[in-house]
């Protein structure tokens, strides 16, 4: 089994990197994909909504393994683990992340120290989609030099591609000297209120913006995610949409996009199938 390695990241907080990452995670463990979402964030927004609500409590998490690579001891990272009950592994994090961020600054080759904590899950699952922080720290660095590839969740509102300039720079950083095959499988609108006409004209103009901040054609799924209450009911429950609204129209745009997604996937296949 070829394990992919998807970081979903983006500096900016509130723009729906937690909701995604789980309801595409789940999406995909509904597809009959083997997935892992691995919260890198201290603030632990991945584990409180997927229902464990204390994650300070946890006796094991990713900052116990991540610890225990720097240290180079012997650890089972699968001790970690949590089952959820939609079909998902979870690799929890807690406060105690901030400590190995803050570690990580003296550790040997301290870019590596996720992708080492990951390596022995490779084969194991078809998908690790990771969960990142809002920032672009040391973590952030450590889930880009993990990866594979990087989705980038937007909000759909007015505002300059200069942050994102920053996430593309970065992201070229990782690739020019830590992870030269990161490649960025695009940018998820999310919270998009279409109901009127300014709405739809920022949609298009942030898809313009983005697609001129690096250069060249940056992928915008054509798939957007609404703004909805339902949605940000379901972290509360911990829960996926699937589980709170099935039927509703935040759960049928993640499915719509987990075929975009599929369908990206079968295209980079193909290429480097016939690159070979």
């Amino acid at each position: 089994m070829k394990t992919s390695i998807v970081a979903m990241t983006n500096q900016k907080g509130g723009v729906g990197k937690t909701t995604s990452c789980v309801n595409l995670g789940i999406c995909m463990a509904q597809e009959g994909k083997k997935v892992l979402l691995a919260d890198c964030d201290p603030q632990g927004s991945l584990t409180i909504s997927l229902g464990w609500p204390q994650p300070d409590r946890l006796e094991d998490s990713l900052a116990s393994a991540m610890t225990a690579v720097m240290m180079d001891e012997p650890y089972d990272v699968t001790r970690a683990i949590l089952h959820h009950s939609e079909g998902v592994d979870v690799l929890p994090a807690n406060i105690e992340l901030s400590g190995v961020e803050v570690s990580m600054v003296n550790a040997m080759s301290r870019e590596r120290v996720l992708k080492r904590t990951l390596k022995p899950l490779e084969g194991k699952y078809d998908l690790i989609l990771l969960d990142c922080m809002p920032s672009l720290g040391m973590l952030t660095v450590n889930a880009l030099a993990a990866a594979n590839s990087v989705l980038i969740p937007v909000q759909a509102q007015y505002l300059s591609a200069k942050g994102l300039e920053q996430l593309l720079g970065t992201i070229a950083k990782v690739r020019r000297q830590i992870n030269p095959k990161l490649v960025i499988d695009g940018v998820i609108l999310t919270m998009v209120d279409n109901r009127t006409n300014y709405a739809r004209e920022i949609s298009t103009l942030v898809r313009e913006t983005y697609a001129q901040a690096c250069g060249k054609k940056l992928n915008v799924f054509s798939t957007e995610i609404p703004r909805s209450v339902r949605a940000e009911e379901t972290s509360a429950e911990g829960k996926s949409i699937f589980a709170h609204d099935p039927k509703g129209k935040v759960a049928q745009a993640y499915r719509e996009l987990t075929k975009e997604m599929k369908a990206l996937e079968r295209k980079k296949q193909h290429q480097l199938e016939a690159a070979r």
